[in-house]
């Protein structure tokens, strides 16, 4: 499997600090996203890039027949202890799904989608979809407007390098130059999320090219993180615009 570097390296040593620090998604926006991709019970539904299973648990509710996939293995022993080993997972990656052709009812990718924005992971997509089947996209976006979530950007920015971004905005360049797809639907919300002090260093040393930074860096980021959530008072509150799309097969 080829998995970008610091996704490789950054969540396979931040698996702890992704689960305590990473926001779940509005119930609102994963109703939406199961009406629209047809998430019912015995349907079968992989959930992509599944990580530590934040979007997974919510999908448990539905009864679907539930696949969850990552390339980290450290990630998936976190899901599968989360999810009380109610949801089979398999480490493999979007471009080389271990999946017959037409087997599955619908597809989503949470927090994922920007680390494999390529003709390749959507023609693999499609691939294992069946007739009529649809992909659906969600992301949690850190709300450039809140001021605390503008300190934490001033921190880790400058370490971002070349790794994918949802912010770059280059999956909706793929997906809009696709043959492959179209975004036939969309919805958002805001959504605000308590934190404390070590949630919020939690949060952040869950970036993985911040976790994948030498060890004397990855303090240097804490302490400044740790400065910022004192600023912020005894219970910050990071903002949050939750956007989910869905992507129909041409």
């Amino acid at each position: 499997m080829t998995v970008h570097p610091d996704a490789a390296v950054g969540f396979g040593r931040a698996t702890a600090a992704y689960e305590r620090g990473r926001p779940g998604y509005p119930d609102e926006v994963v109703d939406w996203l199961c009406a629209r991709v047809g998430v019912t019970a015995g349907r079968r539904i992989v959930d992509l890039a599944a990580g530590t299973g934040k979007l997974t648990r919510a999908l448990v509710r539905t009864d679907a027949a539930l696949l969850a996939v990552d390339p980290v293995t450290s990630m998936l022993r976190a899901l599968r202890v989360v999810t009380a080993g109610a949801v089979p997972a398999v480490a493999a990656t979007a471009q080389a799904l271990p999946l017959d052709d037409g087997s599955v009812d619908g597809i989503l990718v949470a927090q994922g989608f920007h680390w494999f924005d390529d003709h390749a992971a959507l023609a693999e997509m499609i691939r294992v979809l069946a007739r009529g089947a649809v992909i659906g996209l969600v992301w949690n976006v850190r709300a450039p407007d809140d001021p605390l979530q503008s300190a934490v950007s001033a921190i880790v920015d400058p370490h971002r390098g070349d790794t994918p971004s949802h912010a770059s905005g280059r999956w909706r360049r793929v997906v809009d130059r696709s043959a492959l797809v179209d975004v036939t639907d969309s919805h958002g919300v805001d959504h605000a999320v308590p934190t404390d002090v070590d949630g919020l260093v939690d949060r952040v040393l869950s970036i993985s090219f911040i976790a994948a930074l030498p060890d004397t860096t990855r303090a240097a980021v804490e302490r400044a993180v740790r400065a910022a959530a004192s600023e912020a008072g005894p219970t910050p509150v990071l903002r949050y615009r939750c956007d989910a799309h869905v992507l129909t097969p041409r």
